[in-house]
C-alpha cells in the first residue's frame, strides 16, 4: 500500500507549511484518476498518521480530478464511463489525447493557531 508512504510525505509537507505552533485541522489535496492514487485508502493512511500527535482529528479533504479524452482533429471530448478509455474519437477515428488526471498536489490547509498544549514531537 504506497498511500502510506504518501501520507507520511503528505502529512510532513503539512507540517513544513503550517505558522509555528499551530495545529493542522484539514488538508485538501488533488488527486487525478490516473495517478495511481487510491483516494479511499489515502485517507485512511493519512488519519493513520495524524493519530497520537497534536495534529489527531485532523481530516484530508480531497478534490478528485478527472483525466479527459480530447480529439485533435474534430476537438470533440469523447463521451466515456469513468474508468474506461476510448482509442479513437467516434466521429472521426482519430487517435485520441489524454489529457490531465494525473494530479498529486498539496492545495490548502487549514490551522488552529492556538497554542499547542501537547508536546508531542513534530515529524521530520
Amino acid at each position: 500500500m504506497h498511500e502510506l508512504s504518501i501520507a507520511t510525505e503528505l502529512f510532513a509537507a503539512c507540517e513544513r507549511n503550517l505558522p509555528p505552533g499551530a495545529a493542522l485541522r484539514s488538508a485538501r489535496i488533488a488527486i487525478g484518476e490516473l495517478s495511481s492514487v487510491e483516494p479511499e485508502l489515502l485517507q485512511f493512511a493519512f488519519e493513520a498518521v495524524v493519530h497520537g500527535t497534536v495534529h489527531a482529528g485532523a481530516r484530508l479533504v480531497i478534490d478528485r480530478c478527472p483525466a479527459v479524452q480530447r480529439c485533435g482533429q474534430c476537438g470533440t471530448i469523447a463521451e466515456r464511463q469513468p474508468g474506461t478509455w476510448l482509442r479513437q474519437c467516434p466521429r472521426c477515428q482519430s487517435q485520441l489525447q489524454i489529457e490531465g488526471g494525473d494530479e498529486l498536489d498539496l492545495l490548502e490547509l487549514d490551522v488552529d493557531e492556538a497554542p499547542r498544549t501537547d508536546t508531542t514531537e513534530r515529524h521530520p
